[in-house]
């Protein structure tokens, strides 16, 4: 599709595919196999380069307009969609890396990131060193002779710190290690990395690009010569693979994502601004506001702050902390308790005793992640009724 289209009107239209019938909407394409006229036809497409369908484990129509819309949203030349988000960053991690190999990452991550970081492929010989994303510098003194790749979530989960992409880009590709971007809080719709000089773009499709909370995917979007490449290959024989009904309820979704992010983000700024000025918040992470200590990288790099506000409420002890977010939680009538964000529902969640429960206390301290943190993802409610939802446990 021309590239000079405008980014609604790709995220409507881009990685169409229509069968002999002419569909309007995207075919869904349920089946695991795909039949040859001869035996010679068959030997052919399982050996040739062309553009086959041969098995849905790695070649399925729905998928491929899965993996060509979110491609032409990133503003990159191919994609490769697999089963979650985790299912991406194994596959990445996998296909560039060997027993050996160092990778240098943001200390600030989604908990299971740290733990297949710092715990899985560590047995494979794969070392991590875990740096403050906000710090060039340290991204910098990590390098190592045996450093391949720099991966970086920004804004991190859950307390949306900003990392310059353009600086640590320039630090990766200086060393030849592979840049790989997690872009799940702002989706395409708010950022765009490789713009700014990741090479692998990386998403948990479970979240912002669906929006409704419905099904499981993740993607990686980079250079045509490293998706076929490097990932292709991987994936094809590993079959972490997105499902076809996936694919389909994704292209869906990413067809009201601009609608739902710019909604999304305008809510979280006025809860965020309110949450400031409460007293018995102690601190507010959110990009858009001027007292985040990265507000003009985010002004630089994003389009807007996002939907995910989180916050620390007051307490003397980590117990009474604690206590504080969940009477907050519990207080809520609205939104949805639980571990999932990017839907058009608010969900509030406790990182420390969830998404992060299972890295080591000394990981989560040195990840910012206290007894007091809740974290929420704002939806399309109305802003106030999701303020007074959760000012209903601010006071005891």
């Amino acid at each position: 599709m021309d590239d000079s289209l405008n980014f609604d009107t790709l995220a409507v239209r881009s990685g169409t595919l229509r069968s002999e019938f002419g569909e309007h909407s995207e075919a869904l394409f349920l089946t695991s196999s795909f039949v040859f006229a001869s035996a010679a036809e068959a030997a052919d497409r399982f050996t040739s380069s062309g553009d086959y369908y041969t098995y849905s484990r790695f070649t399925n129509p729905t998928v491929t307009m899965f993996q060509e819309r979110l491609a032409a949203l990133e503003g990159g030349e191919a994609c490769i969609a697999t089963a979650s988000g985790m299912a991406a960053i194994m596959s990445v991690v996998m296909s560039a890396l060997k027993a050996g190999d160092h990778l240098v990452s943001s200390r600030s991550l989604f908990g299971s990131t740290l733990g297949m970081f710092s715990q899985i492929f560590s047995k494979f010989g794969i070392n991590t060193t875990f740096v403050d994303p906000t710090n060039p510098d340290a991204w910098k003194k990590a390098v190592r002779p045996e450093t391949k790749m720099f991966f970086l979530e920004t804004p991190s989960n859950p307390l949306t710190e900003i990392a310059d992409i353009e600086a640590i880009g320039a630090i990766a590709h200086s060393v030849n290690a592979l840049f790989v971007v997690d872009n799940c809080f702002c989706s395409p719709a708010l950022q765009q990395p490789l713009k700014l000089g990741a090479d692998i773009v990386m998403h948990s499709a479970t979240k912002f690009l669906d929006g409704q909370g419905r099904v499981l995917g993740g993607a990686l979007v980079g250079s045509k010569q490293f998706i076929t490449e490097k990932l292709f290959p991987f994936v094809r024989s590993a079959g972490p693979t997105l499902s076809a009904f996936n694919a389909w309820v994704l292209l869906k979704g990413m067809e009201t994502l601009s609608v739902r992010i710019e909604r999304q983000s305008a809510n979280a700024l006025e809860i965020a601004r309110w949450l400031e000025s409460d007293p018995a918040v102690k601190r507010v992470f959110y990009p858009g506001l001027q007292s985040h200590p990265q507000y003009e990288i985010a002004k630089r790099q994003q389009k807007a702050g996002g939907a995910i506000v989180s916050f620390e409420l007051n307490g003397d002890t980590p117990e009474q902390m604690r206590a504080n977010a969940w009477r907050v939680i519990d207080s809520t009538k609205i939104c949805s308790i639980t571990g999932n964000l990017g839907d058009t529902r608010t969900t509030i969640t406790h990182p420390a005793t969830t998404t992060h429960a299972r890295i080591t206390p000394e990981a989560r301290a040195d990840a910012g992640i206290t007894e007091g943190l809740v974290r929420l993802a704002v939806g399309l409610e109305s802003a106030t009724d999701i303020r007074d939802d959760i000012a209903r446990g601010l006071t005891p």
